[in-house]
């Protein structure tokens, strides 16, 4: 029997494929039992009343709800939890993406979870499919390697995500705050501030228009200024924009003036992306070495030597011979 197995491919892919989904079995029911508690206790939570409950949420979500969040309820709803033990850092690093979606971390654990069983179906489909189909160790350790790139996968495109998006704010937004100087210096209040510049830049920097209006729309519903304002940071997980509104809020509330402390924050954010320029323009000599020292310097040293080496070929050889 175990000659037979070793023999013939098919079953050594079924034996693998058994193994695989046996220690896939093993680490889901794990999981599920870890989160248990979890799910009790936001169970829990839900239904003391805090406004959090099915029931309480409103048209607005039920209609903007998305296929991946609905993916993750049904998936939840048939006993799988997909809640995770560090979700609050798996928030932050979504927010920082631009996944504001209360939903966000549970459909990034679903991929996560899914991708760990497509990337090694997807390595047996390409590998069986083969004149010579590889031995089972192979076959194993391939499998392997890519359920762990599935684990690792999401987590390298959020992080590129969250620093492209970054990169965005922080190069945008000083051309949005020399707007709201403009218009705070033309008479106009914050809140005024906030919506006219979000409607301004709605065209030339969409994503630091998205979050002016929803700030504006913040305060126009009832929140505070303070609030308002630190949902702003924490929505663009950005230490910049922290910043600003720590000192739009300081400023409100010491009663100084907005205009100067929009001047001074404006220069100070241009100073810091052209130090920013200049650093990227420093970096270019050292960069441009790398494919010179690759490509051009050993065609020079060939070009150079050749001759020597065509003289040596056709007169020193021969000398020495004889």
């Amino acid at each position: 029997m175990i000659e037979f197995a070793t023999s013939n491919w098919i079953l050594r892919a079924l034996i693998l494929l058994v193994i695989f989904g046996a220690v896939a079995a093993i680490v889901l029911f794990v999981s599920s039992t870890a989160s248990r508690r979890m799910q009790v206790s936001r169970d829990l939570a839900r239904l003391s009343g805090d406004g959090n409950s099915p029931s309480s949420e409103t048209l607005t979500r039920q209609r903007t709800e998305g296929a991946w969040a609905k993916m993750v309820k049904r998936v939840e709803s048939a006993g799988l939890s997909l809640g995770d033990t560090a979700e609050s850092e798996i928030g932050k690093q979504l927010r920082a993406a631009g996944f504001i979606s209360p939903a966000a971390p549970r459909v990034y654990t679903l991929v996560r979870l899914i991708l760990i069983f497509v990337f090694p179906a997807l390595f047996l489909g390409v590998s069986l499919l083969r004149a010579e189909p590889p031995g089972v160790f192979v076959l194993y350790l391939g499998c392997a390697l890519f359920a762990v790139l599935g684990i690792y996968v999401p987590n390298l495109t959020i992080r590129a995500m969250a620093e492209s998006r970054r990169r965005e704010i922080i190069n945008s937004f000083p051309d949005s705050l020399d707007l709201m100087l403009v218009c705070v210096e033309a008479g106009l209040g914050l809140e005024s501030t906030l919506d006219r510049v979000g409607r301004e830049m709605a065209t030339t920097h969409p994503l630091i228009s998205q979050m002016l209006t929803e700030t504006t729309l913040l305060m126009r519903a009832g929140a505070s200024r303070e609030d308002a304002l630190r949902k702003l940071g924490d929505n663009a997980s950005v230490d910049e924009i922290r910043s600003f509104t720590t000192l739009l809020i300081q400023s409100d509330k010491l009663g100084t003036s907005l205009a100067t402390t929009l001047r001074v924050y404006s220069a100070e954010m241009r100073e810091a992306r052209r130090l920013r320029a200049e650093e990227k323009a420093h970096r270019l000599p050292v960069l441009i070495s790398i494919p010179l020292v690759v490509f051009m310097l050993p065609t020079m040293i060939g070009v150079i030597i050749l001759p020597a080496i065509v003289r040596t070929i056709r007169e020193v050889i021969p000398a020495l011979t004889g």
